[in-house]
């Protein structure tokens, strides 16, 4: 089965917050992109809402419940304990923790697993406890995914930020892709689920797909939405399923 799409809704969030005004309406764009075809959407509230704010979980929560029953709801964070309390109040069917600072414009790295295992591990238990899928996000490292998995972690999710730079040198995106797929083989074999996010396109999406057969899920923000300006938020998600093999 191909990789499933979440639509990450904070570029839209923070085009919102630029004006005290109520649009783009991050529940409406949320809407047509389910409606278009994406398996879920995925939300990264920091800690001063510069872009998802708090409010808005509840609402993207209930869009899910009402109207798209079989979507996922994925938040995403540094697991502070004022973020997990805002999992745990708004339930998403999935939690992506990322070691970022809260002052980083986006999320740059993934987790030095061996370094951060006893800081993860009780953190994994309390939210798979809580009936969640945990998933870390991930360097290109296949050494760091056994101790990864070693935290009780469902899956891992792959950055692929230094992949989607290397967007007009192909000899060196050949390289990152292969790092990808090295972890992703190692995960795998460590009974890790693999996600991946950070600068897929449709342009380089396929071939790491085609690289990683078994990609769960792919979480796209920042392409999708610039694909939206053109496309139209319903066109921009059609096209990236297409990219993902649908």
């Amino acid at each position: 089965m191909p990789a499933k799409l979440s639509v990450n809704l904070n570029a839209i969030a923070l085009l919102r917050n630029r004006r005290d005004l109520p649009w783009p309406n991050v529940e409406h764009l949320g809407r047509i992109a389910l409606a278009a075809g994406a398996h879920g959407l995925t939300v990264h509230p920091r800690p001063d809402e510069r872009h998802t704010r708090h409010a808005d979980l509840p609402v993207l929560r209930a869009l899910i419940d009402d109207e798209f029953p079989k979507a996922e709801f994925n938040i995403e964070g540094y697991p502070a304990e004022d973020f997990l309390h805002l999992v745990e109040a708004n339930q998403p069917d999935q939690v992506t923790l990322v070691p970022d600072d809260p002052s980083q414009a986006t999320s740059d790295h993934g987790w030095d697993f061996r370094a951060q295992a006893e800081f993860l591990t009780p953190i994994v238990k309390r939210l798979k406890k809580g009936g969640f899928r945990v998933s870390l996000f991930s360097d290109a490292d296949p050494a760091g995914v056994l101790a990864a998995a070693d935290t009780g972690a469902d899956r891992i999710e792959l950055y692929t930020g230094p992949y989607g730079g290397c967007h007009s040198d192909s000899a060196k995106a050949e390289k990152h892709m292969e790092m990808l797929g090295k972890t992703a083989d190692a995960a795998r074999a460590a009974g890790l689920g693999v996600n991946a996010g950070h600068d897929l396109t449709v342009a380089n999406l396929p071939a790491l797909a085609k690289r990683i057969p078994d990609l769960a899920e792919v979480s796209i923000g920042h392409g999708l939405t610039a694909d939206a300006l053109e496309f139209g938020m319903a066109g921009a998600v059609r096209r990236f399923l297409k990219a993902c093999g649908w």
